[in-house]
């Protein structure tokens, strides 16, 4: 079989290249001999059918089997033209998908990150919060601290001096001085105290301790201030402790009158040195009986 298929492969190589061979011959040369042209011609006139009917026989095959290829192609063109469209739907989509996917992922690990870094700030924050507070609940009176230790200065020169020398005069004056100076301070903080003597009680500034009957005041008003009141900020830090005046009870009737007017009809006690109407008793001589 492999002997006879390259034999038969050869004669038709052969005779294409023969024929082409010839042909150029015929182009390129003139031959001198006229019977060595005539038996060219003939030889070329002849070897074409034989070696045609094989190429005749080979093409009529192929022929016979791209018939129904040909009659199939359109149809068949139109299928892979809406497959080959389909594909190409179907790629873009992935690739729109796969892009959208990937922004997505993108996006949600930025968020991931910006979360992270919002907890930890978060943590942060109120870590740095709690250690303000206890520095605060520490060190926060220290200003004030500082403002009342010339006071309590003041107060240690007045009792060095007090046990030096006796004079209560000079001495009363240094407490009233340190007494301001502490007022002072305290001000600076925003304490502030406040005077209700006098002023009508007033339950959200005052808290009476009793009542007392005095025409000094009016009634309903402070008569005496036990502790002055203080405001922190306009808040009420305590109220001022007041005796809040009260009116005067009115004097009891005299205890003849009040025996007289409860029994109607009564007959009132003689007068000295006089005898009851009617009665039967002789006056005694001044010198008495004998």
């Amino acid at each position: 079989m492999a002997g006879s298929n390259k034999k038969g492969f050869s004669a038709e190589i052969a005779q294409e290249v023969i024929d082409a061979a010839l042909q150029s011959v015929e182009r390129r040369t003139t031959p001198a001999d006229p019977e060595v042209e005539v038996a060219l011609e003939l030889d070329a006139e002849a070897s074409p059918p034989e070696a045609a009917a094989p190429e005749a026989s080979s093409s009529e095959a192929e022929a016979q089997e791209e018939a129904p290829q040909q009659a199939a192609d359109p149809a068949l063109l139109q299928e892979l033209e809406k497959a080959r469209q389909e594909v190409e739907s179907l790629r873009a989509q992935l690739e729109f998908s796969q892009g959208e996917s990937r922004k997505l992922m993108e996006r949600l690990r930025e968020d991931h990150e910006r979360a992270l870094r919002a907890a930890a700030d978060l943590e942060n924050y109120k870590k740095r919060a709690q250690k303000e507070k206890e520095e605060v609940q520490r060190f926060g009176s220290e200003k004030l601290l500082k403002d009342l230790l010339p006071v309590l200065d003041n107060l240690d020169r007045a009792i060095e001096a007090a046990a030096k020398s006796p004079d209560i005069d000079s001495f009363q004056k240094g407490v009233v001085m340190t007494r301001k100076s502490f007022e002072h301070a305290l001000e600076r903080h925003g304490v502030k105290s406040f005077s209700a003597r006098g002023q009508p009680f007033d339950p959200r500034l005052h808290e009476a301790m009793q009542q007392m009957e005095t025409t000094e005041v009016p009634a309903g008003h402070v008569a005496h201030e036990v502790l002055r009141g203080y405001h922190l900020n306009d808040r009420l830090v305590r109220p001022a402790l007041v005796v809040v005046a009260r009116a005067p009870a009115a004097p009891p009737p005299a205890a003849s009158d009040t025996q007289a007017s409860e029994q109607p009809g009564a007959i009132p006690a003689p007068e000295a040195g006089t005898s009851p109407a009617g009665s039967s008793v002789p006056e005694q001589p001044a010198g008495g009986s004998q």
